[in-house]
């Protein structure tokens, strides 16, 4: 059985989650996501049964309340995204327009599962006004309502009663963030966004980032991230400050979709940084562990491995 993701997203690590939870310990009593996203590393965790308990925190509402709506109540956004869903026949791309223009009125979560589902490649992009203004993908329909309904009935049965829901800033978390826990970040703007692109609802400051993850270190907190990385010969982003003292992995994140589009065979390659007092806990060995009986769900020439 796979995996269920229900929510399509750009930059999601659904597909590198085996790689990532390899470096997560078994005593953690909960994982912490400060940069959510679609909660693929929680739902693999859980999938995996490595933590009692989930933090999931994101600061695109829509987003945060849509995922506190697919783990407390499944049943009820399946039946709407269904309605929705079905009433895109007569004129599919008129009808995401309609849908998107009441999005950007209402910030209505119910719909922006829709718009991810019929967006192109489920990426969220963002006027200067705040708008979501992404195009629909023409040549399909979005995920089939009997499909969407397993994905997210399968989230809530994986994190439903274990998982806490938060639209925070992540600087916000930290006085309530234990050295028990394991926090996995995944800021999705480092080397793709600035103050000039709108593709993300906001965007961190590094200095700011890097005053949170010594104050991480400053409480024994055990943490790993996913921030920069390099396509070919090409990096994106500036690597963390060698006085975090973090120990950097590359994570081969499979092909290019903009390199093949090119011609080219590019593979991308992410980095993972841990943490000293993750290393510590994993006594410098990646665990061995299964998900748990699901089969994970790939992107299309997307091989996880990890160096």
């Amino acid at each position: 059985m796979k995996i269920p993701h229900p929510i399509q997203y750009q930059g999601s690590k659904r597909n590198l989650a085996p790689a990532i939870i390899k470096y997560i310990p078994n005593n953690a009593d909960r994982i912490v996501e400060p940069f959510a996203g679609t909660g693929a590393i929680s739902i693999a965790c859980a999938s995996a049964g490595i933590a009692k308990e989930y933090w999931l925190n994101d600061a695109n509402r829509p987003l945060s309340r849509l995922l506190e709506l697919v783990i407390h109540q499944p049943d009820e956004l399946a039946d709407f995204y269904e309605a929705l869903w079905n009433r895109q026949h007569a004129d599919s791309v008129a009808h995401y327009y309609e849908v998107r223009d009441q999005f950007n009125r209402t910030h209505d979560p119910r719909l922006f599962l829709y718009l991810l589902s019929r967006c192109v490649k489920g990426s969220v992009r963002y006027n200067s006004d705040g708008r979501f203004n992404q195009s629909p993908d023409k040549r399909r329909k979005g995920a089939k309502p009997e499909n969407m309904r397993k994905n997210i009935c399968g989230v809530a049965l994986l994190l439903k009663e274990k998982a806490r829901v938060t639209c925070l800033d992540y600087k916000a978390m930290i006085g309530k963030i234990e050295s028990s826990d394991l926090v996995y970040m995944d800021p999705p703007y480092q080397g793709v966004c600035s103050d000039k692109d709108h593709r993300y609802s906001s965007h961190i400051d590094q200095g700011e980032f890097v005053d949170f993850l010594a104050a991480l270190n400053q409480k024994d907190v055990p943490y790993l991230i996913s921030y920069d990385g390099r396509c070919g010969n090409k990096k994106y982003g500036r690597d963390l400050p060698e006085s975090l003292g973090l120990k950097r992995l590359e994570i081969e994140a499979g092909r290019s979709s903009q390199a093949t589009l090119l011609g080219k065979k590019q593979i991308t390659v992410e980095s993972l940084y841990l943490s000293k007092a993750l290393l510590e806990r994993l006594h410098g060995e990646p665990q061995h562990r299964k998900m748990g009986g699901w089969e994970q769900l790939m992107l299309p020439e997307a091989e996880s491995a990890y160096a």
